[in-house]
Order: C-alpha cells, then structure tokens, then sequence
C-alpha cells in the first residue's frame, strides 16, 4: 500500500520534518534517504526486490536532542506501518521482560489499524448511503412492519400450491411497492437529512452490541482466542437499542455498515505484506542493552542475551503472529541511544553489523534553543500562549526574552545533567507558574509581556544564578 511518503523526495521528507525538528540534519538526511529507498525498491523486478535488503540505521546522541522526536514525526508523516520500543522493555526475558517478538506483532497490529482505516474509507460513500436509508426508516413511523416475516414452509405450499423459493423460505419477502406518498415524504426527509436540517432530532436505531468473550492468551505465538465468539460465526449478531441524534446516528451506522462490508481477509493479506515489505521499527534505548567487556555477569548476561533475541529479527526471520506469519527480511530498524555510558562498539558485534549506517546528533547550543523556542509549527512557547489564550490572556515573548530562556537552558544543560530540548519545557513551566495560576488582568495593549526582565527576575529573586540546578531539572 503506498503512502503519501512514498511520493516525496528525500529533500521534501526533510523539509517536512525541518518544521518540527531543529538542525540534526544528517539524521533527518539518512532516514529520508531509507524511506525512499523503500519506494525506489518497489519499483524493481521481483527477483531484484527480493535481495535488496534496508540499510538499518543507528543515531546516536545525547538526551533530548530529536532522536525521538524524529521516530514520532515520522509515524505522523508516513502511511507505512510504525511502531516505536523500548529495548529495556526485553531485559531478562523470561523472566520479567516481554517478548522479543512482541516488537513485530506490534507492527502487524499497526499495519492492521492502517489498512482497515484505509478499506473502511474507501467503503464510506456506500456505508453513508446505507447509514441514511436506516435513518430514513427509522424516522418514518410504521414503515416496512411487517417486511421479512418468516412463513412456515407447509403453509406457503397450502396457500399456493408450490414449493418456495430459497428467498421466500428466508422470509426476505420483496418489499411492497411504495405508494407515491410515502416516496414523497421518503425523498422529504433524505434531503432534509443531507442539508443537516435532522442533525439534532433525536432516534432511535439498532447497533451492533459488542461481543463479550473471554480471551485466551496463546503466550508466545501471540495469538489470542475470545472463548465466547468461537462459535460466533454460526449465531446472528447480536444488537440493541440505543437513542441518539441524528448526527451522531449517522456517524455510528456509517462506521458500522463499512465494516460490514470489509473483507477481513483481505485486510489481513494486505496489511501482512504491508508491514513485511514497508515496515519500520524504531528501537529506542538501544545503548541501555550494550555490555562492555568479554567476560559478563548478572545483568550484563541479560543485556546480552536481549541483544542476541533481536539478532535474528533483524537479519531476518519468521515471527508467528496471531494473523500469520510474518517475515522481517524487508523491515526497516532505526535504533537510537544516548551511549554516553557504552560505546556501539560494546553492542555485539553481529547486531553492529546489522546497523551500518551510523548516525551521531550534536549536542544543541544557544541558537539551537531560540529557534526550537520560535521556529517550530508546535514550539513551545506557541504552546503556551495558546493554553493560556483560553483564558483570554494574549501572551508575548519578546526577543531578548527568548534569547535570555535559550541562554539559561545552555547554561544548566552545560552546569547539570545535560538534558538537551527537555530543559526549556522545565524552564518555561517555572516562569509562567503565577501567571498560569493567577489569571492576572492584561495591559492595556490587551497583552501581558515576557520580556529578559521579566525572566532574570523570575529566578533572580529566589536563587543565585550558579546555583539555578537546585531549582530546575
């Protein structure tokens, strides 16, 4: 299933994240260029598709300082399935960490959710048109009563003389025609209906009630079976009663009429090979499972035995999942860490292999800091000028306010623990603590504004400047 990314170039994909992310941008450069060489590999013959592998990436970075933000925007960005890990999550396994093979079935419930959401749009006209005629017969009283009224077979036979027919013997009766009147009033109220003139009566429709079975977790194949549905396929569905606006019955139906009409089966097809051929995982924390050293005890054991679970899912290989079985030969890895304690080096050397496009994100500086403060479509002070616009209160940062918030977070980033973007969301938090709190009355420009003075005092009055760590993370 191709997405809107695979129609962008690499300089495109990162202009696109250039408007949420600051600098960086060798990272942003390579995985820009893995995207793309995922369409580009699409476009080859069979044979040559099946041994071209995706070069897995590894960035490497302090803190703080878009790893990431750069994973989250891609999710946000790309069609293709996506899921972010945590590799501390897999420490000890067995014992209390999960699965190595949860990374991959998480992807194929991603690739899932996509393709579903993908059908479902493309079945929205006709579920729509088939949402408003329930609506249309559950407004008009007394329509269609006695429509599918079943009739024993022997008195059809008595009645008639003839044997009936399948459509007969369901009771799916043709419906009587309508008189002119009651098409009239019909094609009244399905107009009605399309202006949003009934947007806000109340009625009364049938929806599907949930189906309430037990799960049994199948442990490692990561299949689950929901003991009351087994023989789910051989009863009717069960439904009930629910009183609604109209608006909101249109809302429900449509979505419950375009499932309907889904075959799950092609779902899953589609969405198996989705995540097989465009899948991406991104594996945060990688350094958190790296052991220094050749001869390792207690934990370092366990990290390393966490490295050699994910070996074989990124060289390539069968995971079983509860939609069938999934090959990671054509999945794309990303995996990030800090390494300010281990080196990629300390990771095992077959894993390292596997990762030849090596990364490294610079530390962010004061200029950095100003513009992740102004530049970005959600920086942060955006942010809060529009909480804060809520209660009516037009918040202004001057530029020399900007320039004293980015020196200070270089300031502790460099004094304390450095913590890269993460510092201005402390800051900010701290220097608009009373106005947050007291709702004070604007100027008389309808303005309250933040300038150097305002932020030096802010601080100044409680703490020493070389002592501003007690005070902010």
């Amino acid at each position: 299933m191709a997405g809107k990314i695979q129609s962008m170039t690499p300089k495109e994909i990162v202009a696109e994240l250039d408007k949420y992310i600051i600098g960086q941008d060798e990272a942003k450069k390579s995985v820009a260029i893995a995207l793309r060489n995922r369409y580009r590999r699409s476009l080859l013959s069979d044979e040559m598709r099946e041994e071209i592998t995706p070069k897995n990436i590894l960035m490497m970075g302090p803190t703080g300082v878009g790893k990431t933000e750069i994973a989250r925007r891609l999710a946000k960005l790309m069609k293709a399935p996506f899921v972010k890990v945590e590799a501390t999550k897999f420490t000890e396994v067995g014992y209390v960490g999960r699965d190595v093979d949860s990374m991959i079935r998480d992807l194929v419930e991603a690739s899932i959710r996509i393709t579903k959401m993908a059908k479902v749009e493309e079945k929205k006209d006709i579920a729509e048109t088939m949402a408003e005629e329930k609506i249309i017969d559950a407004m008009i009283p007394g329509k269609h009563k006695k429509e599918n009224k079943q009739e024993n077979p022997i008195e059809f036979m008595m009645r008639t003389g003839r044997y009936p027919t399948q459509q007969e013997l369901s009771g799916e009766a043709q419906p009587a025609k309508e008189n002119t009147d009651d098409k009239l009033v019909k094609d009244q109220v399905r107009q009605q209906l399309k202006d949003g003139l009934l947007d806000d009566q109340m009625v009364e429709i049938e929806v599907e009630a949930p189906q309430k079975g037990n799960q049994l977790d199948m442990g490692e194949q990561g299949a689950t079976i929901a003991i009351g549905s087994i023989f789910g396929d051989m009863m009717p569905k069960k439904t009930k009663k629910r009183r609604v606006t109209v608006k909101e019955a249109k809302k429900i139906l449509t979505e419950q009429e375009a499932q309907n009409l889904l075959d799950m089966d092609q779902v899953t097809d589609e969405a198996i090979e989705n995540a097989e051929q465009n899948g991406i995982v991104f594996i945060d924390e990688i350094d958190k499972i790296a052991s220094g050293g050749r001869y390792t005890s207690g934990a370092d054991v366990s990290r390393e035995g966490v490295q050699r679970d994910i070996l074989p899912i990124v060289e390539g290989t069968v995971v079983k999942t509860k939609y069938g079985p999934v090959k990671t030969d054509h999945i794309l890895f990303i995996g990030a860490g800090a390494f300010q304690v281990a080196k990629p080096t300390d990771l095992i050397s077959e894993l390292q292999g596997r990762f030849p496009i090596r990364v490294e994100l610079k530390s962010l500086d004061t200029e950095d800091f100003k513009r992740i403060l102004t530049v970005p479509q959600n920086a942060i002070t955006k942010q809060h000028q529009a909480l804060l616009a809520t209660e009516g209160i037009n918040l202004e940062f001057t530029d020399d306010s900007i320039d004293e918030i980015a020196n200070m977070a270089f300031l502790m980033n460099e004094q304390n623990e450095n913590i890269g973007a993460r510092r201005l969301a402390t800051i900010l938090e701290k220097l608009l603590e009373d106005i947050s709190y007291e709702i004070p009355d604007p100027d008389e420009n309808g303005k309250i504004v933040i300038d150097s003075e305002f932020v030096r005092g802010k601080f100044e009055d409680t703490i020493r400047h070389d002592d501003l760590n007690r005070y902010i993370l």
